[in-house]
């Protein structure tokens, strides 16, 4: 099976690879804006059309012959990228790039041979901890302390500065990897929430960390701060990079933990259920403290982090319908209570059998049993 999988480094660039960098930045980014300036004009052009024009337009900007020249064709490909989801309607029409934003730029690994060896514009050396670049060459790399070579082969490189004033380099790599479906000894069903972010059918509860709230009250200051500063000022950008570092250490935060409680599940169970979610019709209008909440548990990237998980692991993922009333039926008995339908009831006693369930154990029984259905109609199509 063919994945594809992106490491990501800091970089630590030297003064001249700094100024190169933000020249690349520069340029990819007046590539775009110009050529979506010329198909706002005269209407969307094809990409093989526009790549011819750029030889025309390097002679007339000549700058633009001082930076990596996959980098500009990759901001044309960028820019077909956003016409096909507009047209699609999976976004809206293309904007203009800005430079007070993240900076990045996209370069291409190209391959050759010269007298029977071959060479490639981009090469990682975990050993010596260096990646090398088109137009940068041996650039610093922290990252991946484990491991002493990457697998497969690399497609290309994204190169960013993120606002707290940091370099990255992202690789992607394709590869070749035997993946052999597991035999399923264990099975395990996800409650998703917000009081608790997951509950398994085993009777486990990972609490929500609620990251944003912990940081609030700091980041409200900070940006009541900024607020105050005359825009563009020395303590304008002090104070706005202390913010993007503060947003910087949540996202970390968050981050890390939803990769552990994945890891945990992954690990322990060949058979992983939860429900199928839509978060964006969760939200709820004028609901300020739902939302936010809602939004800091991040609940479809931990689904992400499950499945790819699985998937690279031999393990088995299902995801139940939307609309399952998984909280209303007792796991017991069968019968639908609908009266669970309050969220603020969160222990009862079953009207049919009795039986004292909790409120998400209980549901993640039932997406458990659900999920095994499931699992058993499909296995005996194959």
């Amino acid at each position: 099976m063919k994945i594809y999988r992106a490491y990501k480094f800091r970089l630590y660039p030297t003064a001249e690879q700094r100024i190169l960098i933000h020249k690349t930045f520069g340029c990819s980014r007046f590539v775009y804006n110009y050529y979506l300036n010329y198909q706002k004009e005269k209407g969307v052009q094809k990409t093989f059309d526009l790549c011819k024009d750029l030889k025309e337009l390097e002679n007339q900007y000549e700058y633009l012959k001082e930076v990596d020249s996959c980098a500009l064709r990759s901001s044309i490909f960028d820019l077909e990228d956003g016409f096909n989801n507009f047209f699609a309607k999976r976004s809206g029409y293309p904007r203009f790039k800005s430079k007070f934003n993240r900076q990045s730029y996209r370069t291409s690994c190209v391959r050759g041979t010269y007298k029977e060896k071959e060479y490639s514009n981009i090469e990682v050396d975990l050993l010596t901890r260096n990646i090398k670049l088109p137009k940068l060459g041996k650039v610093k790399i922290r990252g991946f302390r484990d491991k002493d070579k990457m697998g497969g082969k690399i497609v290309n490189a994204t190169i960013s500065k993120e606002t707290t004033n940091k370099y990255y380099v992202s690789v992607l790599v394709e590869e070749d990897l035997l993946v052999e479906k597991v035999t399923p000894t264990t099975i395990v069903g996800i409650d998703l929430g917000i009081k608790d972010l997951v509950v398994t059918s085993d009777g486990i509860k990972y609490g929500n960390e609620k990251v944003l709230t912990k940081y609030e009250k700091r980041l409200k200051r900070l940006q009541r701060k900024l607020s105050r500063q005359v825009k563009g000022s020395k303590n304008y950008l002090k104070t706005k990079e202390k913010i993007a570092r503060l947003n910087a250490k949540i996202k970390n935060y968050r981050k890390h933990y939803l990769n552990n409680i994945a890891n945990e599940i992954v690990n322990e169970h060949d058979i992983i259920v939860t429900e199928s979610l839509l978060v964006k019709d969760m939200f709820k209008e004028k609901v300020k403290a739902f939302n936010k909440s809602l939004s800091d548990a991040s609940l479809s990237k931990l689904c992400s982090l499950i499945e790819w998980k699985s998937k690279i692991k031999g393990k088995y993922y299902y995801k139940i319908n939307t609309y399952y009333p998984s909280s209303q039926i007792c796991s017991h008995c069968g019968y639908k209570n609908n009266e669970i339908k309050d969220l603020s009831i969160r222990e009862y006693d079953c009207p049919e059998c009795g039986v004292h369930n909790d409120r998400d154990i209980n549901a993640s029984l039932n997406i458990l049993l659900e999920g095994l259905k499931l699992h058993y109609n499909l296995q005996s199509l194959v």
